[in-house]
């Protein structure tokens, strides 16, 4: 098969600069899709991303009412296999109690990634119903980091992040219930916005204010394809329980000006999780840079009861996933998940959270609020807070205790293991505020470190801008320029 474009010159697109191609008929939608097609054959069998490809979905980009004419053309494009749904398409979670699963209909979102023109081609991994940390159960699949293949993704956007690192696709779907778009891109060194509350809709199964913590958007490589991705698949379905916003200008124009000095506070502690001398190096490092481009910088902290949110996030997230856990049992007539089938830690999960009362979960809202309350008036003294993505480095494929296949007994006693390493991430979304991931700094092991950048509600333009700026300060050679071993563009 001869394919449109070299590798090398595949990767040095970006996905607008695909689909601007594909509108001067310089290449056609089906060649994009059969490139990227290609491109997992080359480098799937080290990583284990990809599910499934849709091969109708390649050989005719138009399949399934993919908008052509929409701002990206047809690129192709891969869904992480948890959250949004296709039609006619299996979802299996990660999970082996999902196998056979076929979606009935699109979700709201999925209709909108589709009038963009975005080509859904295939599904990425995921963890068992996305709770932990990385795509690591060999009795489903074990997913690698293409800069070596000795450690994880991370997770849960695990295949979405390897295969826009590997050079794949410029940009992939990815979901963040606690930081699973930024994890897996700090990790793999991509650039990973959770957008603020009120942005992408998850319609019809909840709204954002009864799904409480988790959010959509991608994973990319340039700021610009993460920016026309929020402006084209943004905003609310019919009649949602809660009020959707807008920006003032789309972002792929805001992006193209630098933002004013901004006030810029460092801290590399939470509470009673801290991050390594080595990462606490990296982040002031970030900080100098930062303060070379104008911005005032200085370490600070918000008041929060750190304990008291991260009981609250731990709560949350128990009593969420029994109620997840619980709804996909009811259509198969279980009544409990069966141990040969879900995940031993999936399990604790739903014994623990299936009889969460009404007063307990209004308890935990109670801190919600404070804890929002608190960050909201810490954003009247400073823009953006810039922390690393993870306190430790980033674990060895096979590093159980962050697994929900671990045979840890206790749940709070796992979740204890995840905010030791992850504690930097999830508070953004217990406050529905936007954070980004950029890939700025080095694991001493060699492999990326994602530096978070975290803002005021509503305020996603500021740090898309402010991502910009930096990706313009560095030429656009994020991850120092280089590319990971594991790359389209590798023999």
């Amino acid at each position: 098969m001869t394919l449109p474009m070299s590798w090398d010159e595949w990767a040095q697109h970006d996905g607008v600069a695909l689909a601007a191609r594909v509108k001067k008929g310089e290449v056609t939608a089906a060649e994009l899709a059969e490139q990227a097609a290609a491109g997992i054959v080359k480098v799937d069998p080290k990583l284990t991303g990809v599910v499934e490809v849709f091969t109708d979905a390649v050989k005719n980009p138009a399949t399934d009412g993919t908008n052509l004419d929409g701002p990206f053309a047809g690129l192709p494009f891969l869904m992480k296999d948890l959250g949004p749904t296709m039609k006619g398409r299996l979802q299996e979670m990660g999970s082996l109690l999902m196998r056979g699963n076929r979606a009935t209909a699109d979700t709201f979102l999925t209709s909108r990634m589709r009038k963009a023109g975005l080509n859904l081609i295939g599904r990425t991994t995921t963890p068992e119903f996305g709770v932990c940390s990385s795509a690591d159960n060999p009795a489903v699949y074990v997913t690698r980091n293409p800069w070596n293949t000795d450690y994880t993704t991370c997770g849960s956007s695990a295949g979405s992040a390897a295969m826009v690192a590997a050079g794949v696709v410029p940009i992939a779907h990815a979901t963040d219930g606690g930081g699973s778009i930024r994890i897996p891109a700090g990790v793999n060194g991509n650039i990973g916005l959770k957008v603020s509350r009120g942005v992408f809709s998850i319609a019809p199964h909840l709204s954002d204010l009864s799904g409480l913590v988790s959010i959509q958007g991608c994973q990319s490589r340039t700021v610009r394809d993460t920016a026309a991705f929020v402006d084209h698949c943004r905003g609310p379905a019919p009649g949602e329980f809660m009020p959707y916003w807008t920006a003032t200008e789309p972002y792929v124009e805001m992006v193209k000006r630098d933002p004013g000095p901004l006030r810029i506070a460092l801290s590399h502690q939470w509470g009673d999780y801290r991050a390594t001398p080595h990462i606490a190096s990296e982040l002031e490092k970030a900080g100098r840079f930062l303060e070379e481009l104008g911005h005032r910088v200085d370490y600070a902290l918000p008041d929060i009861d750190y304990r008291a949110a991260f009981a609250a996030q731990t709560l949350c997230y128990i009593s969420n996933f029994a109620v997840v856990i619980g709804n996909l049992l009811a259509p198969r007539g279980l009544e409990r998940p069966p141990a040969d089938l879900v995940e031993p830690v999936n399990l604790l999960l739903w014994e623990a959270g299936r009889h969460s009362s009404f007063a307990e979960r209004a308890r935990m809202q109670a801190v919600f609020n404070t804890t929002s309350r608190a960050f909201g008036a810490f954003f009247e003294q400073w823009d953006v807070i810039l922390t690393p993505i993870t306190a430790l480095p980033t674990p060895k494929v096979g590093t159980r205790e962050y697994l929900t296949i671990s045979d840890n007994p206790s749940v709070l006693d796992w979740f204890e293991n995840l905010w030791r390493n992850f504690a930097f991430t999830p508070l953004a979304n217990l406050c529905g505020i936007p954070a980004i991931s950029l890939p700025l700094a080095t694991h001493d092991h060699g492999l990326p470190l994602g530096i978070q950048a975290i803002a005021a509600q509503a305020n996603d333009g500021l740090l898309l801008q402010l991502a910009a700026q930096i990706e313009r300060a560095l030429g656009g050679k994020w991850n120092s320029g280089k590319r990971p071993g594991v790359h389209v563009t590798g023999s």
